[in-house]
């Protein structure tokens, strides 16, 4: 019954106002758009925003937490910050404190990680034959966090029709909503 409403207001509408519900749509997903850019340029982050999707980091970090992170090329990383990275062949980052810093006499930093949860450090997930992270491999640091908000984004990632259900009923609201 829900849905048949949905479609007789869609009916009811002249094509000058389908065309303005479209173009709202259309305006609504280019501000997240931009928004996503600025956040990108302000926090020097490829990936501002993140979702923890392991427990790995558990009792700082549980699954579902959204962190904040930032990734200044001129700020050092030091022993006990918590760092998300990205391994090549990877394509999911890595939430996970960082537990050894091993700096050469050339000024180049490496780093070992190890998330609080897990028994042993990373040197298991990273690369073959890499026993340490440089700098480059680091998406950003987390800077702040609200818990179990990214929930939303797991369950979405685990449960795909979950995920087509919420985004068409979010564009149906957008299109018939007329204010």
């Amino acid at each position: 019954m829900l849905s048949l409403d949905f479609l007789d207001d869609v009916r009811r509408m002249n094509k000058r106002q389908l065309y303005y519900q479209v173009l709202n749509f259309g305006m609504i997903v280019s501000s997240a758009l931009m928004i996503w850019k600025g956040l990108m340029v302000v926090t020097g982050s490829e990936s501002p925003i993140v979702v923890v999707l392991s427990g790995s980091m558990e009792p700082a970090f549980h699954r579902g937490d959204l962190l904040f992170l930032t990734n200044r090329v001129e700020d050092p990383i030091r022993v006990g910050e918590i760092v998300v990275f990205r391994i090549e062949g990877r394509e999911i980052p890595i939430v996970h404190r960082v537990l050894k810093i091993h700096e050469k006499e050339n000024g180049d930093v490496k780093f070992l990680t190890k998330g609080d949860n897990n028994s042993v450090d990373d040197r298991g997930l990273y690369k073959q034959g890499q026993h340490w992270l440089e700098k480059k491999d680091v998406v950003g640091r987390a800077r702040g966090f609200v818990p179990y908000i990214g929930i939303v984004t797991i369950l979405m990632n685990d449960y795909p029709k979950f995920k087509y259900a919420v985004l068409c009923l979010l564009g149906l609201f957008v299109l018939v909503h007329r204010e």
